[in-house]
């Protein structure tokens, strides 16, 4: 069975995490996806990392992709690349609104090329020229601060924190497939390209959406978080638990389980709202009890019954035997890294369900990639010897 983008062509221009993931995304349900790098490569590649020879990041990143190297600050390159647009259906990048232009290749030029372009141009702030923003430099730590994330962290500490972990680029990145997705079911509907404009703010207050309201009868700085309650993460008797029981029946769970049973009946406690109130009397009853087991031990005795995880890291995921269930990880052979393992697909679908592959090499497949286009052994050659390619 077909997979569900096969024969779709996406030429990727980004860099970083947001941009070239979302490009991954689409990988994983069938996209051919053409990682179009400057001379010296995506500036990811060059981040620092506990391997010798790659960024660990940008293997994780750029999964289903080939890559090729093309100068587009050149005139041969910027050619060779109209040529490539000619031929592909989607074109993404994460330029500064005002780059594209410089390199020719903003959405009226490739327009003009293939009418029917989707056109992905990812940007921090967004392109309207009434914003302040538009032209700054945007990152996932800077969005973090502006838009009110680190502030709604560290709050026992009262000092604003960074979420780790690139939150704001991996949800932006699921924006990014998720406008281009929807601009391909447009062709189809009408066979009109579009312009898709995703940025790392709009994710940023997306991932907000709950909090992000303000009724006129309240302040501005009214207590916008909901999650206040007995729920968190606690000390085991060996490492650490989470758990959350806000219905009744978990609740339930949580006090039989822990060895206070009493509580369930006292009316003091019968609604979340009551418990809310109560926190500080519940928590160091949770705390206490909890030391009677280890972390592991509290989750196979409360699995399927009470919502609690023990605490674990990302390298316990390898092996861990619900991941291998489903297929999460796959194993590569790099030229340079050698053997490593990751994760295969963020989409799993039922049929035309192929393997991943490995992230790409610097212009692995320059060479490859042009021939598939139309190009002569001659012209590559000739873009080579100009520095138009590599």
């Amino acid at each position: 069975m077909a997979e569900a983008l096969q024969g779709v062509v996406v030429l990727d221009l980004t860099a970083y995490l947001a941009g070239p993931y979302g490009c991954a995304l689409l990988g994983d349900v069938g996209a051919e996806v053409i990682k179009i790098e400057p001379p010296r490569g995506d500036a990811l590649r060059q981040y620092p990392s506990s391997l010798t020879d790659e960024c660990r990041t940008f293997l994780g990143a750029n999964r289903n992709k080939r890559s090729i190297v093309l100068d587009l600050k050149s005139a041969e390159g910027q050619a060779a690349f109209y040529r490539l647009v000619d031929r592909a259906d989607v074109v993404v990048h994460n330029f500064r609104p005002s780059v594209p232009r410089r390199l020719g290749i903003d959405y009226e030029t490739l327009r003009s090329l293939r009418p029917d372009l989707i056109y992905c141009s990812l940007t921090g702030y967004g392109e309207n020229e009434n914003g302040p923003l538009r032209d700054h430099p945007g990152y996932d730590t800077m969005l973090q601060c502006f838009t009110g994330l680190a502030s709604m962290q560290g709050t026992d500490t009262e000092q604003p924190q960074i979420l780790q972990g690139s939150i704001v680029d991996y949800h932006t990145a699921s924006f990014v497939a998720i406008g281009i997705l929807s601009a391909l079911v447009h062709r189809l509907r009408t066979g009109e390209g579009q312009h898709v404009k995703p940025s790392l703010l709009r994710s940023a207050i997306s991932l907000q959406a709950g909090q992000f309201i303000w009724a006129e009868s309240e302040p501005r700085d009214v207590e916008r978080w909901w999650g206040a309650s007995y729920s968190g993460i606690y000390p085991a008797k060996d490492g650490h638990l989470y758990l959350q029981a806000t219905t009744s029946a978990f609740w339930k769970h949580l006090c039989d389980s822990l060895g206070f049973p009493e509580l369930v009946e006292d009316p003091k406690y019968d609604t979340l709202k009551k418990r809310v109130a109560l926190r500080d009397e519940i928590k160091p009853l949770i705390r206490e009890a909890l030391k009677q087991h280890t972390a592991l031990e509290w989750e196979a005795l409360m699995l399927g019954k009470v919502p609690c995880i023990a605490i674990r890291s990302i390298g316990n995921m390898f092996d861990h035997p619900q991941l291998l269930a489903e297929g999460l990880v796959v194993e590569h052979d790099h030229p340079r890294v050698g053997k490593y393992r990751s994760m295969s697909k963020a989409v799993k679908m039922g049929v035309g369900d192929k393997p991943t592959t490995r992230a790409p090499m610097l212009g692995e497949h320059t060479d490859e990639v042009l021939r598939q286009f139309g190009f002569e052994e001659r012209e590559i050659a000739a873009l080579r010897a100009k520095g138009a390619a590599a």
